[in-house]
């Protein structure tokens, strides 16, 4: 880490060294944080980055607490980075009247729709701007990165991951919401940053993506099947359908018993871990 970047918060887990950042975003317009876990290897040389977009309500801080993977960070020398889910404090009318809109809820879209669309650049925000300024200031590959995600997150690492082509090495998801355009959670968000044009959501949606046949990069997806989401806002079997037309290489693994929490992550994180850290070394 640079001299230049004083960190919020800096605690050491597993011979590396997990920091909290404040920084100045010019894509949201205000201070945006990010949590990020340096390996220990990084004392040594630069490493590759998972990048990691967290859920509903979320801020950067729930799954460097909760989800266990700075063990296999370690092992396998990558930085994480989990950026927040949204611009917080900006007294919007409305960014704090509900859990799945507004703060906690930026969905990793551009919003076009006032009044969000002056600080609500998820999209961009994570896609550009934090890679570029990890990448400047911490002790990592340029280039080397991949992305996963969870939930609301598990969409936007999809859609980041098939709308730019080569940016990212892997891809992996735990109970994304895969077709936000047709289940409530992706219409409301969507109606409310990009209007009523259904035609501009679908640059957001993976299913749609997935059909427009542009990007082949592999997708892993783990769903807990006692996931209170899952008929109504996930719909994994939709990705299923797109992916088998396609011919897209996915895995969808779907596991008894698990719902929606950090325990359903926290089991199945090291396989994600290690999952990306192959690819980015093939790459």
């Amino acid at each position: 880490m640079t001299a230049t970047i004083e960190p919020v918060a800096r605690v050491k887990t597993f011979d590396g060294w997990q920091y909290t950042i404040e920084h100045a975003s010019e894509a949201c317009g205000c201070p945006m944080r990010f949590a990020i876990y340096m390996p220990p290897q990084a004392e040594h040389h630069e490493v590759p980055v998972l990048y990691w977009l967290s859920g509903l309500t979320c801020t950067e801080d729930n799954f460097m607490t909760k989800a266990g993977a700075q063990r296999y960070a370690a092992e396998c020398g990558i930085a994480l980075v989990a950026p927040d889910t949204s611009p917080r404090g900006l007294g919007l009318p409305g960014e704090d009247d509900s859990y799945d809109f507004g703060t906690g809820a930026g969905f990793y879209v551009n919003a076009t729709k006032e009044p969000w669309s002056k600080h609500y650049h998820m999209y961009d925000y994570v896609v550009h701007e934090l890679p570029a300024f990890v990448e400047e200031h911490f002790p990592v590959i340029a280039g080397k990165r991949s992305i996963s995600g969870h939930s609301m997150g598990g969409h936007g690492a999809l859609v980041a991951a098939l709308n730019e082509k080569g940016r990212y090495a892997s891809v992996s998801a735990f109970s994304p919401i895969v077709a936000p355009t047709q289940v409530p959670w992706g219409e409301k968000a969507f109606s409310g940053y990009l209007g009523e044009d259904r035609e501009a959501w679908k640059a957001y949606d993976a299913c749609e993506l997935v059909a427009k046949g542009d990007n082949p990069i592999p997708l892993l997806v783990d769903q807990g099947l006692d996931d209170v989401f899952l008929k109504e806002q996930l719909q994994p079997e939709r990705l299923e359908e797109v992916c088998n037309a396609q011919g897209h290489s996915l895995q969808l693994r779907r596991h008894e018993g698990y719902d929606h929490s950090y325990y359903f992550i926290a089991t199945f994180m090291g396989d994600h871990v290690y999952y990306h850290a192959e690819k980015l070394r093939s790459t």
